[in-house]
């Protein structure tokens, strides 16, 4: 009998302590979930898009591309880097809504550094691209910078950096009203 009373006692304790990881667990998977929350109803500020995870201004000023780079970092983001052709689309939507056209606008794309090294002005190299046949091209030696809905394709060129465009800019975080 003592035997069995041990054992009970025994398989008790584990019951126990296994219904104490279970719960310590639960909470952790909460406390992510609520995170994770908070992360998808990110909001952007004003004057900011939310694309998806990220926040985006256009910037209709017509600037070269140093300077959109510079306005851009001023308002705490950088030129906009395209993940993909969904982003991509979305963007030239942004850019459609409040311009009525597919305005050409300066990306964050460069090979300023290493000839037909293309970056983004992030420091990552180009995962996606959707450049217009023939391009980029570095017409005459000096087309360094990239611009967005260019042609009727509103596909990417290279294009100088001291033309003048508007550009689009990027926040990867952003809270607040």
């Amino acid at each position: 009998m003592k035997i069995l009373t041990v054992f009970v006692l025994g398989f008790a304790v584990m019951a126990l302590a296994r219904a104490a990881d279970f719960e310590e667990e639960n909470t952790e998977n909460d406390q992510t979930e609520n995170n994770d929350l908070v992360k998808r109803y990110m909001v952007c500020k004003r004057g900011w898009t939310r694309i998806y995870g990220r926040c985006y201004r256009y910037v209709p000023n017509y600037l070269t591309w140093h300077r959109a780079k510079h306005n851009c970092r001023h308002m705490g983001g950088h030129l906009a880097s395209v993940r993909n052709i969904y982003e991509y689309r979305a963007i030239q939507k942004l850019i459609l809504r409040l311009t009525h056209v597919y305005k050409e606008a300066w990306l964050g794309g460069s090979d300023l550094r290493h000839e037909s090294v293309w970056r983004w002005t992030n420091g990552k190299h180009f995962g996606f691209t959707y450049w217009c046949r023939g391009e980029p091209n570095n017409g005459l030696g000096r087309q360094h910078c990239l611009q967005m809905n260019y042609s009727g394709q509103k596909c990417w060129d290279d294009l100088e950096c001291y033309a003048h465009r508007p550009s689009v800019c990027v926040k990867s975080r952003h809270w607040g009203g």
